[in-house]
């Protein structure tokens, strides 16, 4: 439909210039996000499901919990329609991916990690627009 294309193309377009938290690059030019990890379905009257696939760029990274993170709070703050959100490690691609999953789609461990001053501040700079 659409609103599904279009929540889609928003949706993309929010996380196509996080930042990697240890590199100038953003996700996009690391592959880490690309256009076909982000899948949208409606779930109810004006709202959509939005299901993110992130590939961390090695088996064994260790920011793949950073990278959730600021992919979550980037989409909570800037996606204009009403959502319910959840986002996972591309199968295969992370050994640790069942932990960081249930990490980065639980409200409380997601609002303790925002809650300490060093993490906040890395993802703020992750997420904030280059000007």
């Amino acid at each position: 439909s659409y609103f599904i294309d279009s929540h889609l193309s928003s949706t993309l377009d929010i996380i196509r210039t996080i930042r990697d938290p240890e590199k100038p690059n953003t996700l996009e030019e690391l592959e880490v996000v690309t256009e076909s990890c982000v899948e949208v379905q409606e779930i109810g009257e004006d709202e959509y499901l939005v299901i993110i696939r992130f590939t961390p760029t090695v088996p064994h990274c260790s920011l793949a919990t950073l990278i959730g993170l600021c992919l979550r709070i980037k989409l909570q703050r800037c996606l204009p329609f009403r959502h319910k959100l959840e986002i996972y490690i591309s199968e295969g691609t992370h050994s640790t991916e069942e932990d960081i999953n249930k990490q980065i789609n639980d409200k409380e461990r997601v609002a303790a990690a925002m809650e300490n001053p060093n993490l906040r501040e890395i993802v703020e700079q992750c997420v904030t627009e280059p000007d």
